[in-house]
């Protein structure tokens, strides 16, 4: 199964963002990646951000973000599960 994955702003961090990073690495069910930058200035400084299979996911507070990272990927999982289930029911 593909992993999620989940790339973080090193700018963004003074938000609290640098926790979220570690607790994602700690799961196995992530692909976690850090960059200097992402390019996404404007959102970098308002906001805890991260991209999560390369759609801008972001927050009020980094635990709110950390929130939001899981609820998403729940979301993509149940989807593609569902999405291979009925495949296999075709055959």
């Amino acid at each position: 199964m593909l992993k999620p994955i989940v790339e973080f702003c090193a700018s963004n961090m003074h938000h609290g963002t640098d926790k979220i990073m570690k607790k994602l690495e700690q799961d196995p069910d992530y692909e976690v990646i850090e960059y200097g930058c992402l390019g996404n200035c404007g959102e970098c400084y308002l906001f805890p951000f991260a991209l999560v299979d390369g759609e801008i996911v972001a927050a009020e507070t980094a635990e709110k973000l950390y929130d939001e990272i899981v609820k998403i990927t729940g979301e993509q999982r149940e989807q593609r599960e569902a999405l291979d289930k009925l495949l296999d029911d075709m055959d």
